[in-house]
């Protein structure tokens, strides 16, 4: 995504400057400078291709935890252009996962700040201050996330930023957005949990029912959290049979759970 982002931003730059070219050399008729001006695009686009390539298998280390030789990687990325995005992002991502967190954070903001519509370094920083217990600052970060209409991975904002709001006690807010992730994508399994579990809590068994359903039309396996929210959906419902049922599967797949330990402590007698 931080290349697509970072080559658009040079074609745009380079569409900008042909047309300043053309008036040019329609004025001075000076056409000799095309191709020198061609030669600059082409190294610059070559430079660009070197730096990616770098970032990239600094992306391959941390996938695989070796956040020492993503540094080697990262560090001749940054070598060849200290102003790269990317590179700053990708910075951020190996100081959180080692643990420095000033570090991390500088390495964002600098990404931010030389290319303000990385709209996935944003989604990444958002989730950086989500971790780092900085809940408003993170659901800021995440409504300008989501007002990219461009960004592919939107769905997955909203659902960040209904995180987000639920954790800030904003039910409403977090209903509009999980709403808006179903909208965009069905098979966003999570947030069909998420909706199911918060008409529950609301006891609107009947739209709750509704998401769970959807939830589990998507999944092979139910997780041990929607197991145990199907279970007192089904005792809601007084449908013993299907409780029956997801409390077996609960019991066989999850049986160390603290979702399991809270169905014996509802459910079981001594």
């Amino acid at each position: 995504m931080a290349t697509r982002l970072i080559t658009t931003a040079l074609k745009r730059t380079s569409k900008t400057w042909a047309i300043s070219l053309y008036t040019i050399v329609i004025a001075f008729g000076l056409s000799g400078c095309v191709s020198t001006h061609s030669n600059v695009f082409s190294s610059q686009k070559s430079s660009q291709e070197a730096i990616s390539a770098q970032v990239q298998l600094a992306r391959e280390y941390m996938g695989r935890g070796n956040w020492e030789l993503a540094k080697r990687k990262l560090k001749t990325a940054h070598d060849m252009d200290p102003e790269a995005p990317e590179v700053h992002e990708a910075m951020a991502l190996v100081s959180q996962n080692t643990g420095e967190y000033e570090l991390a954070e500088f390495h964002f903001k600098r990404a931010l700040s030389l290319q303000k519509d990385f709209t996935r370094a944003r989604n990444n920083y958002a989730a950086f201050l989500f971790a780092r217990d900085r809940i408003a600052e993170s659901c800021d970060q995440l409504d300008q996330v989501v007002s990219d209409a461009l960004y592919t991975s939107r769905a997955h904002g909203f659902y960040n930023l209904a995180l987000c709001r639920k954790a800030l006690g904003e039910d409403a807010a977090a209903e509009e957005a999980l709403l808006r992730v179903v909208a965009m994508d069905e098979a966003h399994t999570a947030a069909s949990l998420e909706l199911s579990n918060l008409y529950f809590e609301r006891e609107d068994l009947q739209s709750a029912v509704r998401y769970y359903e959807m939830y589990k039309r998507r999944v092979r396996v139910q997780t041990a959290r929607a197991l145990w929210l199907g279970i007192k959906l089904s005792d809601g419902l007084r449908d013993y049979d299907a409780m029956a049922s997801q409390v077996l599967a609960l019991r066989n797949l999850y049986p160390q759970s603290a979702e399991f330990a809270e169905y014996e402590r509802r459910y079981v007698k001594d």
